[in-house]
């Protein structure tokens, strides 16, 4: 079966709180039926060649470490537009490229997908470490039940 919707984790893993997107799709990935048509990437701290999988999938799902001003560990939602809006005003990186600049590449190449969802997961502490803040750790089972709800209404 063809893969229609792409779960992609950012983040760097030896970057305590950074790495929630990684390990949000680590687990989601472990839970999830083999045969379901998803495709799960751990998409590091990005680069261009995402841009492929990303226009390869009608659907994506992108979970992040995201600093939005709530307490640690607080998961929020951002679909289609709110995705799109969210990612223009903070699209501030460390990484080689940012989020913002692979969904311009989809929108240049009409790659852009339909359905689009930022899961966004407000970090504790970004610093050295591999391991996760408690808060943030914690919240891992509601982002994996926002990312069900999320597939569960685009397949309704």
């Amino acid at each position: 079966m063809q893969p229609t919707t792409l779960i992609l984790g950012l983040g760097n893993v030896l970057m305590t709180d950074e790495a929630v997107g990684a390990e949000v799709v680590r687990q989601l990935e472990q839970e999830s039926d083999p045969d379901a048509p998803l495709v799960f990437i751990d998409g590091g701290t990005l680069s261009f060649t995402l841009a492929l999988p990303i226009g390869d999938c009608p659907r994506l799902i992108v979970v992040d470490a995201a600093a939005m001003g709530e307490p640690p560990g607080s998961v929020r939602v951002f679909e289609g537009e709110a995705m799109d809006r969210q990612l223009s005003v903070n699209a501030k990186t460390v990484h080689e490229v940012s989020l913002s600049d692979l969904m311009d590449i989809a929108r240049l190449t009409d790659t852009l997908p339909l359905k689009r969802a930022l899961i966004g997961i407000e970090p504790g502490f970004v610093g050295w470490g591999d391991r996760l803040t408690p808060a943030v750790e914690a919240a891992i089972p509601d982002a994996i039940a926002r990312i069900r709800s999320l597939l569960d209404r685009w397949s309704a």
